[in-house]
């Protein structure tokens, strides 16, 4: 994809050889054959260049902090979008969904009971609810039953307190931050920093938001054309898991698209519409090239890359990012966790499924099955990763 593309590093050997002198005979009269210098071998001359040219990494992969630095703090709150910033991630990830008057905001779902402390605020307790969302039934409270000022009053939560007890520390401390307010934090640390900063905004329910009057993608649009993010080489990766919104995004805009695929079921688009594609077929080599036809990038689960046998371990990779590369598109995988929980079994450091365990291995595995972006809810670890890892290299500042 244009913004994030990395390329095969080319590297050019040029060997400059000693020009042969005579050397003038002592003794007088005498004219003996000159002595030619001793020859530089082969191994010599080249292996040396060769040697620092293949000493450097010839692939890059970009770091995509999920929900922000979401490992060290409350998930999109300004607090963690900075954090991964400073930890070295390339790239920034809010989920989108929107208030009643139609303002963009970052929340892992519209229901925010389990990111908010709406539950203990009285003042929103008739507010609780039960919806149909994607066709299930949801029970809590719902950002579009908000105003932004009346949202703004409240304050995030650690989403998983049993496994990152640390982070409920920061409870009540932030506020929910809008897509505007991401979109500036991006640009000033730009700046600030002298590399780019991306955002990889997830457009969440789309279908639902459309059918109750609040589309996600005039907003969206607006925002992004506001500060001149509306090209092929924006440093922005829009995602869904539905199809619709992308195709129609492909038509209206020339924003880098990226189709967020899972290991089970179909988009909700598709399933309301009575299309039986599933996200199976999506990553087939023939729904690849079909996704190619409006987006740039594939988002698969862990699963559809390195799947894992009955005992929870990692097999052989599966053939999704060969064939994704040959339809023209980049791969990235979600969600990389350092929490025993999230990890294969091997990998697991002990039964205690909050204590991490040695993800840099899993990382090492995406990143020898050749994936172009990972999403990792601990930024630091993957850059360090890549930063370790022989053949890759960091995203260059632009």
């Amino acid at each position: 994809m244009r913004p994030f593309r990395g390329g095969m590093r080319i590297f050019t050997l040029g060997i400059v050889l000693a020009v042969m002198v005579a050397t003038p005979s002592m003794a007088a009269g005498t004219t003996p054959a000159p002595q030619a210098p001793e020859r530089p071998t082969l191994k010599k001359v080249v292996s040396p260049v060769l040697k620092k040219a293949l000493k450097k990494p010839t692939r890059q992969v970009t770091v995509i902090a999920h929900r922000g630095a979401s490992g060290y703090r409350p998930e999109h709150t300004l607090a963690a979008y900075q954090l991964a910033i400073e930890q070295g991630a390339d790239v920034i990830e809010p989920d989108l969904v929107s208030t009643s008057d139609g303002v963009l905001v970052a929340r892992h779902e519209n229901e925010i009971s389990g990111t908010t402390d709406v539950a203990d605020r009285p003042e929103f307790a008739d507010r609780r609810t039960t919806k149909t969302i994607d066709g299930r039934p949801v029970t809590g409270w719902f950002t579009e039953d908000f105003t932004l000022v009346e949202l703004r009053t409240l304050r995030a939560v650690e989403r998983l307190p049993e496994l990152r007890p640390g982070n409920t520390l920061y409870d009540g401390r932030f506020q929910v931050p809008t897509f505007d307010e991401i979109i500036e934090l991006a640009r000033s640390e730009s700046r600030r920093k002298g590399r780019t900063i991306g955002i990889a905004p997830e457009t969440k329910h789309p279908t639902y938001f459309t059918e109750i009057g609040l589309d996600l993608t005039p907003p969206l649009l607006r925002s992004l054309r506001r500060v001149g993010w509306d090209h092929p080489r924006s440093p922005v990766l829009v995602q869904s898991f539905e199809t619709t919104n992308l195709r129609e995004l492909s038509r209206i805009s020339r924003v880098p698209l990226l189709q967020l695929t899972s290991a089970t079921g179909a988009p909700y688009d598709l399933v309301k519409a009575g299309d039986p594609t599933t996200y199976a077929d999506i990553m087939s080599p023939k729904g690849l090239r079909e996704v190619a036809r409006y987006a740039d990038w594939v988002g698969p689960e862990k699963n559809s890359i390195i799947p894992r046998d009955a005992q929870g371990r990692l097999t052989s990779p599966s053939p999704v990012v060969r064939d994704a590369h040959r339809a023209g598109l980049r791969v990235s995988v979600y969600t990389v966790r350092n929490e025993n929980q999230f990890l294969p079994t091997e990998l697991r450091s002990s039964a205690n499924p909050a204590e991490q365990g040695d993800v840099r291995a899993e990382l090492f595995a995406f990143f020898d099955a050749g994936v172009d972006a990972v999403f990792a809810d601990f930024p630091d670890t993957a850059v360090k990763a890549r930063k370790a890892h022989r053949s890759l290299r960091p995203v260059p500042a632009r």
